[in-house]
């Protein structure tokens, strides 16, 4: 008897409890704050909890017991766009938009395992950005991934979804750091970053400049995001310069763009326009460097930010002279049949977006023993080249020399050696 009234009791504290809240008679509220109490707070905490938006309001009415949680609707961006209209369409613009698109068009992303990409664990983790089509949906879902479909909590994380959490610059260092895209490092080793930093322990007076990712590439509340030379800092037309515009022909033949041969534009070529990897003419590399000297005279001469980002524009054209003799060499091999083409490659030649993604379990069939000279000229390109040219646009002296053009210099070195050796190997 003690027991029941206790439970009376207890029972009857709930639900005046629940009935002095706005969460009375929510039946998701009650089940998820035991299941995934985290999502709940995150919830209570948001905006949208405060203006009526529920968790039926994105994830429908289908799902009501532990039974049928397949039926609960998974929102993509055109439902938030039903409400931020303005933030969708701007975000439709850019260059986040392409994230999952981007992925797919490389080729070496299908020789990864599914748990790197549909399971977000890998490139997919950063790279499940973009409106995807049903298709692409439906894909994920048959693989068993079924939360991979929002862009927008890339950002802002569900289910608080905060604001203040987006123009964090932590929010972009979760993807923005590490192998072929360190920004993060090297902007919070920046005077840049030292700023921010030092402001925020409230060693610089209040109001003190201290630029953040979100101040040059996502000014004023913009989800419109590009730079001027792209991902893969390419850009048309060729430089006027001889032995410039012949060093960048060298770079488009081995990301497939131009055929090796013929140096006519290829498919590959289309589909690098439509994720907006490159700038393919003028007028739009010349509209985003517009911008960034416009946000850099927010704080800087214009005389000075234009002296900055040119020397950018100068160490890549040094950079690329580096990568080009380098592709060469390894391009020779290919022609002398020292390596045979692996399979998948759409020419004799070698394949940037293809390297240090072929199936590991294959290196020997795919590349005929010699894929190590490959990998030494994907990283030169996807990590070093990135680094020498990125951190002068970021300025930071360390990773533009020492992570950047001094390992650029050693890969080309190491490529050289190597090829004399494969040489001699293959005379025997």
């Amino acid at each position: 008897m003690r027991s029941f009234i206790y439970g009376a009791l207890s029972c009857a504290l709930l639900c005046w409890l629940m009935a002095g809240s706005a969460l009375a008679g929510d039946l998701c509220v009650e089940c998820h704050t035991k299941v995934s109490p985290g999502q709940v707070q995150d919830w209570q905490s948001s905006k949208h909890a405060g203006e009526d938006v529920t968790c039926s309001t994105c994830h429908g009415e289908g799902h009501q017991t532990a039974d049928d949680v397949q039926n609960a609707q998974l929102p993509d961006e055109a439902l938030c766009a039903e409400c931020h209209e303005e933030q969708f369409t701007s975000f439709s613009h850019g260059k986040h938009n392409f994230g999952w698109t981007s992925l797919n068009a490389i080729p070496g992303t299908h020789y990864a395992p599914d748990e790197l990409i549909e399971g977000g664990r890998g490139c997919g983790g950063c790279h499940n950005m973009g409106i995807k089509t049903e298709a692409q949906k439906a894909e994920q879902l048959a693989k068993g991934y079924h939360y991979q479909t929002n862009s927008c909590d890339e950002c802002h994380t569900r289910h608080s979804f905060s604001r203040k959490e987006a123009n964090n610059p932590k929010a972009c260092q979760q993807c923005h750091m590490g192998y072929d895209h360190p920004q993060w490092e090297m902007w919070s080793s920046s005077k840049h970053g030292t700023r921010y930093f030092a402001q925020k322990a409230g060693d610089l007076p209040e109001g003190a400049v201290a630029p953040t990712c979100q101040t040059c590439h996502l000014p004023d509340g913009t989800h419109e995001n590009h730079t001027a030379w792209g991902f893969l800092g390419v850009r048309l037309p060729l430089p006027e310069d001889p032995q410039a515009a012949a060093d960048r022909v060298v770079i488009l033949k081995a990301l497939g763009v131009l055929h090796p041969e013929t140096g006519a534009p290829t498919a590959i070529l289309d589909a690098v326009k439509s994720v907006d990897m490159v700038r393919l003419d003028q007028v739009s590399w010349q509209k985003e460097r517009d911008k960034m000297l416009a946000t850099c005279s927010q704080c800087h001469a214009p005389s000075y930010a234009k002296e900055q980002l040119d020397m950018g524009d100068a160490i890549l054209t040094k950079a690329d002279r580096l990568m080009a003799e380098a592709i060469e060499t390894v391009a020779a091999l290919y022609k002398e049949g020292i390596i045979t083409k692996p399979e998948g490659y759409p020419y004799n030649y070698p394949f940037i977006l293809a390297m240090m993604h072929t199936n590991g379990a294959n290196w020997d069939e795919n590349f005929d023993g010699y894929s190590a000279i490959d990998q030494i000229l994907f990283q030169m390109y996807f990590k070093h080249r990135m680094r020498a040219y990125q951190a002068f646009f970021h300025v930071n002296p360390d990773y533009a020399y020492w992570y950047g053009w001094s390992m650029m210099v050693q890969d080309l070195g190491e490529i050289k050696h190597m090829a004399k050796a494969m040489r001699a190997d293959h005379q025997k």
